[in-house]
């Protein structure tokens, strides 16, 4: 199939197509015209790579897990170094999440602060 047909097919833009090309996730042969011909397995790839990417995970990392999945959902096989690498961007996501709640907590605390010393002060 070409790309426009594997974009229908998946919902996936074609330019985010050659981005996954690009980035080592789809391998398209070329027909003699040179278009990306897809076989029906690029369908599932990048049905995983949409799943994978909506997980928060990089290109870098999926291209990585890719050998490891299977099915949609996708299930990931018990390969040593993607558990691994799962767990590194699970603690990177953990402190994100640590310092986004720490900033949102100054954020408020100065909003409060700010709202109680204008409380008194008359409109100018």
């Amino acid at each position: 199939m070409l790309i426009g047909e594997l974009s229908r097919r998946t919902g996936v833009r074609a330019h985010q197509l050659r981005y996954y090309e690009a980035q080592g996730l789809l391998q398209p042969a070329r027909s003699t015209g040179g278009y990306r011909e897809y076989d029906e397995d690029a369908v599932l790839t990048v049905t995983q790579i949409k799943k994978l990417l909506g997980a928060g995970l990089s290109t870098e990392v999926i291209a990585f897990m890719l050998p490891c999945t299977t099915g949609t959902t996708p299930d990931l096989k018990p390969c040593p170094e993607l558990v691994d690498a799962l767990r590194i961007r699970l603690q990177a996501l953990d402190d994100q999440i640590t310092t986004l709640t720490s900033s949102r907590q100054a954020l408020a605390d100065y909003l409060a602060a700010t709202e109680n010393s204008t409380a008194g002060v008359p409109p100018a």
